[in-house]
């Protein structure tokens, strides 16, 4: 799988933020560039293995890969914000804040994230418009009826 230069996001499928995390960029990712795959999926294994990077090798976090390279953590979700539309991408100027300080806050919460959050039970529902931005159908099949708006709007 060649490395693209849109953002891909690896996600934890079985984390209720993440998934709620996913539903969220998807409506607000201004020019729809985003594309998505759980880790641990195939689709993941070929991004990263693109990269030369394996999923042992990364934290436990919401990866994003782009054609400047593979982000985590702190930095991760900084790139994501970067590509919605304000008020969302005003988030950016949060690259201020020391990296040490942010990915010690972003580990507090990926550590607590079930707990707070949730899990995934219930595969998402995707629109068909939606699942084309899934790498190889990565995301579980479900039927056509919108995931439910439980978000963080």
């Amino acid at each position: 799988m060649s490395v693209s230069e849109e953002p891909i996001v690896l996600f934890d499928g079985g984390c209720g933020l993440c998934s709620r995390t996913v539903r969220f960029l998807l409506r607000h990712d201004a020019r729809g560039r985003m594309r998505f795959a759980p880790l641990g999926s195939g689709a993941a294994e070929g991004v990263l293995r693109a990269r030369g990077v394996t999923l042992a090798e990364l934290p436990d976090s919401v990866v994003v890969v782009d054609a400047a390279g593979v982000h985590v953590r702190s930095a991760a979700a900084l790139r994501l914000a970067s590509e919605l539309r304000a008020p969302w991408s005003w988030l950016r100027v949060l690259a201020i804040v020391p990296r040490p300080l942010r990915d010690l806050v972003y580990r507090l919460v990926a550590r607590n994230r079930v707990r707070w959050f949730g899990s995934a039970d219930v595969c998402a529902m995707l629109a068909p418009a939606e699942r084309p931005r899934f790498l190889d159908g990565a995301w579980p099949e479900g039927d056509d009826r919108r995931p439910d708006q439980e978000d963080m709007r």
